[in-house]
């Protein structure tokens, strides 16, 4: 049975500065289909494309893509107008879970939604699925979303209603990290290094390149 590895704009990105991009290689290679939606595609190779800045990152990306190492959700047999219109029920739920001051607050992108979206179709059509996004407040919405209040009010400064009629039921979302991304290819030496070192260093590097995770998770890992 196939299973697809879904790849948000952000473990992208920190692993293409951190330079291990290879592993999504060998990933490919254990029978997984690894997929990117074209709104994740736009925040990993359109846009950054034209900034010279990140121009480099964005073009090994792309290579990766254009190597069909990376694919599209065409290529696990999602019909794009559905996915599409998933995207936009999902964004508008979400969207709306968290109100201030009468006014929802937008706490999470198309590029990640699109991601949830690709991923409920998944599950629906019977596909082992997970997906990659360091993004707190995402995973939080819909791992443990009576946590979000206390997030958001810390992250806003102000008083936080939180709306989980519709959320709390979609609880089916399977979630890894850029930290436990790089823990798996360190542990299946998808990534050659010798120095005993090199688990906490690559950890450090993904924490250091924007993956919310906890310097007490990272000691959790290296003990694993």
């Amino acid at each position: 049975m196939t299973k697809v590895l879904i790849l948000d704009a952000g473990p992208l990105i920190n692993l293409s500065m951190n330079g291990i991009l290879e592993i999504f290689e060998k990933i490919k290679s254990q029978n997984i289909t690894i997929a990117i939606t074209s709104h994740v595609y736009q925040e990993v190779v359109n846009r950054p494309l034209n900034i010279p800045r990140f121009e480099l990152g964005a073009l090994k990306i792309k290579e990766l893509i254009d190597k069909k190492i990376i694919q599209f959700p065409e290529a696990v047999g999602i019909n794009i107008q559905e996915l599409e219109q998933e995207t936009q029920k999902l964004l508008q739920i979400a969207n709306s879970t968290i109100r201030t001051e009468n006014k929802n607050i937008e706490i999470v992108s198309i590029a990640e939604t699109s991601c949830l979206a690709l991923s409920a179709l998944l599950t629906k059509k019977g596909t082992q699925n997970l997906i990659a996004i360091d993004e707190r407040t995402t995973r939080i919405l819909f791992e443990k979303p009576e946590n979000l209040r206390d997030l958001m009010a810390n992250k806003l400064h102000r008083k936080i209603n939180l709306n989980l009629s519709e959320i709390k039921n979609m609880d089916n979302f399977r979630f890894i990290r850029s930290s436990e991304l790089v823990y798996v290819a360190y542990k299946k030496h998808f990534v050659e290094f010798n120095d005993k070192r090199a688990l906490e260093a690559l950890l450090y590097a993904t924490k250091y390149k924007g993956c919310a995770i906890s310097w007490d998770e990272i000691e959790q890992l290296k003990k694993m």
